[in-house]
């Protein structure tokens, strides 16, 4: 009898072994986590952290990369498949509104928990249904080395003593003119780099420094709190500071080592490789320039001379403004995808941005700044500019400037924007009928 009894707790505990091996195998290696990733520059880190968690963890994540401009339409394809992203991204309110039929609330997750400014997610009513993963900044960025050869000058013609006394637009003005004189002593072809107004590269302009202007316009709507709001909820726009965007969209054009006929054929990748090569004193762009500045062949420029000034443009009080800071890039879960799925895509969430291995890879590799209370001070990007925004942040003294196109209307728009600031550009079209066809087009796709 104690015999019968042995062996049937050892074939129990058998068959309990093997159901649990079982279990363990079919967890290990499967697919149970997809992400689709935003960023093409992001691709090879994205499948090494999908190693190293499935490495910690026995779970497995699928990661595809939509290549560039065209994650909309990778996310509608996609999305439709039985095998659908659990992982994906929305920019903002206007990317919501497009998919809230496929985004769980996340009010509830560890992600938003983290989150160190409850304010910058996307909510609908008391849902929660975008968590930013990335702080980003963007303004004109400069090569300290030359500045500093400029303030050096004894022939200059300024009063301006250093780049920390550029403070308006007026100033920022009056320096880059008068470096465009001294553009040989300077060893430069030009103040700024190319203003960049080839097809599919002119966002820049049309989107990140028409950002400046309208930002002003919405805040001054005393109907809403938040100028974001303001933008989704004007059907019209006056286009009132039309005029700064004009002066500083001269500023560049005027002091550009490209002459403005040959606009139209330059890209971002080339006013990116003309600052790395020393060719030019100030480009605008954002901290995710810093790859390209680094990775061009022949780069001269310094890391610890590569900084950033506001987009100046002479707005009443701008002295107190610091540089443009936003996101529009926001972490969503399929709400169609099992329960198994959203819990362990949230766990993978969770992992990357809290846990040591993750946190390792979104500061030394994603170089992203994060607005997530798990990473301290000391937990920074390594790269200047990623860095010099965090302390336009940190400085009290200073307001941001909110990414209020995340409120634009659609891709329609800044096209028709993007055209209309070429044919300027080029001497065709006087800058007035670039202000129409702001208005214009802001009122036909809204209205």
């Amino acid at each position: 009898m104690k015999k019968r009894f042995t062996a049937v707790l050892l074939t129990a505990a058998l068959v309990l072994t093997t159901m649990l091996s079982l279990s363990a195998c079919g967890k290990k290696g499967k697919a149970t986590v997809y992400f689709l990733n935003f960023k093409p520059e992001t691709a090879s880190v994205y499948e090494s952290i999908a190693k190293d968690y499935e490495k910690e963890t026995g779970v497995s994540v699928k990661v595809v990369t939509a290549a560039a401009n065209t994650y909309e339409q990778t996310l509608k394809s996609e999305i439709a498949k039985a095998d659908a992203p659990t992982i994906f991204q929305i920019n903002g309110p206007i990317g919501y509104a497009s998919w809230k039929n496929y985004c769980a609330d996340l009010k509830n997750s560890k992600l938003y928990e983290y989150l160190s400014d409850k304010t910058l997610a996307v909510t609908d009513g008391e849902g929660v249904y975008g968590i930013p993963y990335v702080v980003e900044g963007y303004g004109i960025i400069y090569n300290d080395g030359i500045m500093r050869r400029y303030f050096d000058l004894k022939d200059r013609q300024t009063t301006v003593n250093g780049v920390g006394e550029i403070k308006n637009f007026a100033t920022l003005k009056t320096v880059v003119e008068d470096m465009s004189k001294h553009k040989r002593e300077l060893k430069i072809e030009g103040v700024f780099a190319s203003t960049s107004l080839a097809g599919g590269e002119d966002w820049r302009w049309q989107t990140h420094l028409l950002n400046v202007p309208l930002y002003y316009e919405f805040r001054d709507n005393t109907d809403y709190n938040d100028p974001t709001l303001a933008g989704l909820n004007s059907k019209e726009i006056a286009f009132l500071y039309n005029e700064r965007y004009h002066d500083i969209f001269d500023l560049y054009l005027n002091n550009s080592i490209t002459a403005k006929t040959l606009l139209g054929a330059k890209s971002t990748e080339d006013s990116m490789a003309e600052f790395a090569l020393g060719k030019v004193a100030m480009v605008q762009n954002g901290n995710w320039a810093w790859s390209q500045i680094r990775d061009v062949s022949g780069n001269v420029v310094k890391k610890e001379d590569i900084k950033f000034l506001p987009i100046y443009t002479g707005v009443a009080g701008e002295e107190s403004q610091g540089l443009c800071i936003g996101t529009e890039n926001y972490l969503a879960i399929n709400k169609n995808a099992s329960a198994e799925q959203q819990e362990e895509s949230l766990a993978f969430l969770d992992w990357l941005f809290s846990s040591k291995t993750g946190k390792k890879y979104v500061t030394e590799k994603l170089d992203y700044i994060t607005p997530f209370s798990t990473f301290s001070e000391d937990e920074l990007p390594n790269d200047p500019l990623a860095r010099e925004v965090v302390h336009y942040m940190n400085d009290d003294q200073l307001t941001a400037v909110p990414w209020v196109f995340t409120a634009f209307p659609g891709e329609g728009f800044k096209t028709a924007v993007g055209a209309a600031l070429l044919e300027y550009a080029q001497g065709n079209r006087p800058f007035g009928d670039v202000v129409t066809t702001v208005k214009n087009r802001w009122k036909s796709e809204r209205g």
